[in-house]
């Protein structure tokens, strides 16, 4: 693993014009975690992953990855860093191998043991078959597997996941699941954000819920449902309708 695995956010914020994206986010996530972020359409989610990937600056406040600082370090940030971000593009003229060779290059992979890993992690999410062959040709879930394995393949210290199992399968749904707790195992850092709060309570050893840019909420699964359904809970702090039952809010 390449980096110290470890995120720390000081009043982090994120501005477009006078919209404030994200207000004063201040939490951290330990090497060895898998932390879900959670929130409604619109509360900032993805505009702090982005942030935490370097695809955008912040307005306000300041924050490391892996102990480099997002603004001044972060070519040392991307080195150590592996992002799948919602409806990613892709390069269809290329194949799946291509991709991902052009991937490890900016990681400087070029080592056997670095092919051996990526075929390992394809062959897990059942992939490998399909790495040469055109991306134009692949289905939705396939794209998915193949933006995982460009991001697991340089065994990142911080791994930022942006509704990873859209379009996955059940059994690499599995594998995914299984591959996030060894990267947390191995001392990694894991962000996990997901509308799918079932798998969230499952995986996540401590969940952030945001509303309308803030932190509303901090803690563990159990801490933060009370011994009710998260999803009446999040229901609850994000301000969704009280009368919506819990059962029809987690198939929402």
């Amino acid at each position: 693993m390449r980096g110290t695995g470890s995120i720390e956010l000081a009043g982090l914020a994120r501005r477009y014009g006078e919209h404030e994206a994200v207000r004063g986010l201040t939490l951290s996530v330990a090497p060895g975690e898998v932390f879900g972020l959670l929130g409604p359409n619109g509360a900032g989610k993805s505009t702090t992953l982005r942030m935490l990937a370097t695809l955008l600056k912040p307005t306000g406040g300041r924050a490391s990855v892996g102990g480099f600082d997002l603004v001044s370090q972060p070519n040392e940030v991307r080195r150590i860093l592996g992002y799948v971000p919602e409806g990613a593009e892709l390069y269809d003229v290329l194949t799946g191998t291509e991709f991902l060779e052009l991937v490890g290059d900016l990681h400087r992979l070029k080592g056997a043991e670095d092919e051996r890993r990526r075929a390992a992690i394809a062959e897990r999410l059942e992939l490998a078959q399909d790495l040469a062959r055109p991306i134009g040709e692949y289905s939705k879930g396939m794209k998915q597997k193949l933006l995982l394995v460009a991001a697991l393949q340089h065994e990142p210290a911080v791994l930022l996941l942006d509704e990873p199992l859209d379009g996955l399968d059940v059994s690499a749904q599995v594998v995914l699941k299984a591959m996030l707790r060894e990267r947390a195992m191995e001392g990694g850092a894991v962000v996990y954000s997901s509308h799918i709060l079932e798998v969230v309570e499952k995986v996540c050893d401590r969940v952030a819920i945001l509303n309308r840019g803030e932190l509303a909420a901090l803690g563990t699964p159990l801490e933060l449902s009370e011994g009710h359904p998260l999803s009446e809970i999040f229901l609850r702090i994000t301000g969704g309708p009280a009368s919506v039952p819990p059962a029809a809010a987690a198939g929402s």
